[in-house]
């Protein structure tokens, strides 16, 4: 077995396990004949928020979507999947999905480990820290009537910058700029990958993979801290996360097999027209009602 496969089955093993501690539970429910999988199914959403099992297959598939492009192009679960799950149930951003999103990028950033440049890492950090502080505060002061219409802003924001921003140089106020960016995006729709992506544009596949996924490990931290502080992450958000789990093992594992083909750059464009078109319905959505 090579080590691809071997740190595949290894992340595979650990997120499912995160995926039975997020659910309060240590063990799978057990099977009693047909249509054990639908009841056990049945019964992990009842422990999930009372979230259907058509929207949890729904979002799961989103959320598969997005780790496919996470693990390609080295970022893409939140651009893609956070406007999917603000219709399907706006509980499922930010907080269970940054917490998902967690667990994928600690798997990819082992599997990536030997393209990360860490000179790149820290003023990154810096900024990543300083737009998270700024969204906590943000979050913190508006109603919950705003915020749903707030998060289809963001989303269309951040693929609007991913696809049209200018090219950013390799500096020192880059990389401070887009941390920040990266850190408010993040906190407040899970979408902190564009805007820290565009100075990678030019570099080599396993290079973006590698750094970008060790600052969303260090990013998702900070990001999940300044929710819990702003009252947007705790026991909801941890029973909501394992609806999502299944999605991003799934995108994980059919990622690593599919790296060759997305360096050729045919997956980021539908991700950017997908995500604009579904910010402007989570805001239209909004005005509607």
């Amino acid at each position: 077995m090579s080590r691809e496969n071997r740190t595949e089955t290894v992340t595979a093993r650990n997120l499912r396990h995160a995926a039975r501690a997020s659910s309060g539970t240590g063990a799978v429910a057990p099977s009693s004949g047909n249509g054990s999988a639908g009841g056990a199914l049945a019964r992990a959403m009842q422990r999930s928020g009372g979230v259907t099992v058509t929207s949890a297959i729904l979002a799961s598939g989103a959320v598969a979507l997005g780790s496919i492009a996470q693990g390609t192009v080295g970022f893409g679960v939140g651009v893609l999947a956070a406007p999917v799950l603000l219709l399907i149930d706006p509980r499922l951003v930010p907080g269970p999905l940054l917490l998902t999103a967690f667990f994928l990028i600690v798997g990819l950033t082992w599997r990536e480990w030997r393209g990360i440049r860490f000179g790149y890492l820290a003023w990154s950090l810096v900024g990543r820290f300083a737009g998270t502080a700024a969204a906590a505060v943000f979050i913190r002061g508006i109603s919950e009537a705003t915020f749903e219409t707030v998060l289809g802003v963001v989303v269309i924001l951040g693929a609007a910058i991913s696809a049209f921003g200018p090219e950013v140089r390799l500096t020192r106020a880059g990389f401070l700029g887009a941390g920040a960016l990266s850190g408010f995006f993040g906190t407040t729709a899970a979408i902190g990958g564009p805007p820290i992506a565009l100075l990678y544009q030019r570099e080599k596949g396993p290079v973006v993979r590698g750094t970008l996924s060790a600052f969303f490990v260090v990013g998702t931290v900070m990001s999940m801290a300044g929710l819990a502080w702003a009252g947007k992450f705790g026991r909801t958000e941890l029973q909501l996360t394992p609806v999502l789990l299944p999605g991003a093992l799934v995108g994980f594992l059919l990622s690593g097999r599919l790296t060759r083909i997305m360096d050729r750059g045919w997956l980021r464009p539908a991700i950017l027209v997908l995500s604009v078109l579904a910010g402007c319905m989570v805001v239209a959505k909004h005005f509607i009602r």
